[in-house]
């Protein structure tokens, strides 16, 4: 045994219990028929002529029934006239390389099969105009060459500014039909301004570009499709602050303030942006920007196998586990740091042999307080706060929350032989 692991060996892990968090459950019954429902709209229809080739963005993040949403939009398109085909936008993810982001969104489920019809990629972009500043215009040559495209997005708050416009259909037009080399332009000027240029660099696409639909989609905090807005390119600008609204009143969180001690199982790329949403861990790369839970130590167990290596985030954390570093690919990782010029989302955290030892750390360098007071949550990942574990010490302040109920007794983590939980 180590040194590192001696002076773990007695750190004291307390019993957990299990919670239940109260969130708007309310959702659609059925997602496709809601999308049918928008997309025959009078003002929507009249924009597809017969025989156009048609655009569909798709995009990497986890996003509840993607695949049905687009399959559904390729059926209207074709009953129409028009020859839909989907292609990736999502800026440098998937390693830049048009494979990985193919593989990508197959994993989502959005293949050619399904979704009834071409999926191809490029990372080749064409400039298409320029912003006032001089700055070019760049989008994927695909959309670029077809006779109009699709954004498709969900809308939620982004994970590193506060605007207007966040995460939604007007940032998969700058960031995602962008590809890695306009992303790159877009975060050129630095983290800071990414805000205003999301926005600067969308209406320019908007003027430029043949823009004929936006498609956003709202989740509650069970991450199920709870709205589906198709806006015509004018009604994008005016609508999307609207649906973002209402996403921030539906996004999940942790119903605690602070706590010493905030244990993740997994992050991932198809969790979030950064692997793990700063909205709800509290973690951010800007200075500027609040919410989510005060935890003094973060600990990282492992990565999702959707996220393909890329451990975006994991320099958020304080401590992981030796397997997240293990799996951890560059090639698939460092591409987002190359292009966002944030070197910190790449960054690895002190890391140790097991889950175990890992958790033991971060009990450990929590400062402040005596290792046995230590108060501890273990969520699933960030997408997944409907349930999660508190320790035992906190049952009374869980107690005292309206909108959380206790759901389980007292246990001890289960560790195996290795000191993995799993």
């Amino acid at each position: 045994m180590g040194s590192v692991n001696r002076m773990l060996e007695g750190v004291p892990i307390p019993r957990f219990v299990k919670i239940k968090q109260k969130f708007d459950a309310s959702c659609l019954e059925d997602v496709a028929a809601a999308v049918r429902q928008e997309l025959e709209r009078t003002e929507i229809v009249e924009r597809i002529l017969p025989g156009m080739r048609i655009a569909i963005t798709a995009g990497s993040r986890g996003v509840a029934n993607l695949a049905l949403v687009i399959r559904e939009t390729v059926s209207f398109l074709k009953k129409h006239g028009a020859k839909p085909f989907v292609f990736p936008a999502m800026g440098s993810h998937g390693g830049a390389v048009a494979e990985g982001q193919l593989a990508i969104i197959h994993e989502y489920g959005v293949t050619e099969e399904y979704v009834g019809c071409p999926v191809i990629a490029t990372m080749e972009t064409v400039c298409i105009g320029y912003l006032d500043d001089g700055r070019p215009i760049h989008i994927n040559r695909l959309a670029a060459e077809a006779d109009g495209i699709i954004a498709l997005n969900r809308i939620k708050p982004h994970t590193a500014f506060r605007g207007k416009f966040e995460s939604g259909v007007m940032k998969m037009m700058t960031i995602g039909l962008g590809a890695q080399l306009g992303a790159q332009v877009c975060h050129r000027q630095g983290i800071m301004h990414l805000g205003p240029n999301v926005e600067k660099f969308a209406f320019g696409i908007l003027k430029h570009a043949k823009i004929l639909l936006g498609i956003g989609l709202v989740e509650n905090a069970f991450d199920r499709t709870c709205k589906v807005r198709v806006m015509t390119k004018e009604q994008i600008p005016l609508e999307e602050p609207g649906l973002l609204e209402e996403a921030k009143q539906r996004m999940a969180r942790i119903l605690f303030d602070s706590v010493d001690v905030m244990i993740v199982d997994y992050i991932g790329k198809d969790i979030s942006g950064e692997g793990m949403d700063p909205n709800i861990s509290g973690r951010w790369i800007v200075p500027n920007i609040t919410g989510g839970i005060d935890a003094q130590r973060i600990g990282i167990l492992d990565i999702t196998d959707e996220t393909m290596g890329n451990v975006v985030g994991l320099g958020m954390a304080d401590v992981c586990a030796k397997r997240v570093v293990e799996k951890m690919d560059r090639d698939t990782t460092y591409p987002n740091s190359l292009t966002s010029t944030v070197t910190s989302l790449c960054k690895i955290p002190m890391y140790f042999d097991n889950h175990k030892l890992t958790i033991q750390a971060a009990i450990k360098m929590s400062a402040g307080v005596e290792p046995e007071d230590i108060e501890i949550i273990r969520i699933a990942h960030t997408l997944a706060l409907d349930t999660f574990w508190i320790s035992e010490n906190m049952v009374e302040r869980a107690r005292k929350h309206p909108d959380i109920e206790i759901v389980g007794e007292p246990e001890e983590l289960e560790f195996n032989a290795e000191g993995d939980l799993f």
